[in-house]
């Protein structure tokens, strides 16, 4: 099974991770199976000082692994490596009906740019971004070929992303 990618895209601020949030819920709401990927741009941390994966890690280990009977994560150092591209992230995944990812801007992938008044940019990435094939926003926006949608309807932006990616809608309860 090939899982099924859409981006959600935007500037700092534009409500990214609200809406990608938000469309999980209400995907797994409708009975799809969905993932996420989040492109940080920063030195990020998963785990605390003093735990032992993170004792692990920083004794050098690449790759920490930590399991339970409720979840398991792996932790993957980079240690001078290159960031590894989507493609390679996504392949490690177990299958999905869906696998949103937030961020990944320069990624060919179809996406959903978010715009919203409060971001810190509000130039469109849609002129120069062929991969985006709708926008979520809360303002009006003129002139733009793409679908636009309320950044608070989900249940139409989720009608979009189930009829744009083959999903058959699943009858809910």
């Amino acid at each position: 099974m090939k899982s099924h990618v859409l981006g959600i895209t935007g500037w700092k601020n534009s409500g990214k991770t609200t809406l990608t949030e938000r469309l999980v819920a209400e995907m797994v709401r409708r009975g799809w199976r969905v993932s996420t990927v989040k492109h940080a741009h920063h030195d990020f941390d998963v785990d605390k000082d003093g735990t032992d994966s993170f004792r692990h890690r920083k004794a050098g280990a690449t790759e920490v692994a930590i399991v339970s009977d409720r979840r398991w994560a792996l932790m993957h150092e980079l240690r001078g490596e290159q960031e590894p591209a989507l493609e390679t992230v996504l392949a490690r995944l177990a299958p999905a009906d869906l696998v949103i990812v937030e961020g990944y801007k320069r990624e060919s992938h179809r996406k959903i740019e978010v715009r919203r008044l409060d971001a810190r940019d509000r130039a469109p990435l849609s002129d120069s971004d062929p991969g985006i094939i709708a926008i979520a926003s809360d303002h009006a926006v003129e002139g733009s070929n793409l679908p636009v949608f309320d950044l608070d309807d989900i249940g139409a932006i989720s009608d979009f992303v189930e009829a744009t990616i083959g999903l058959r809608p699943k009858s809910t309860k």
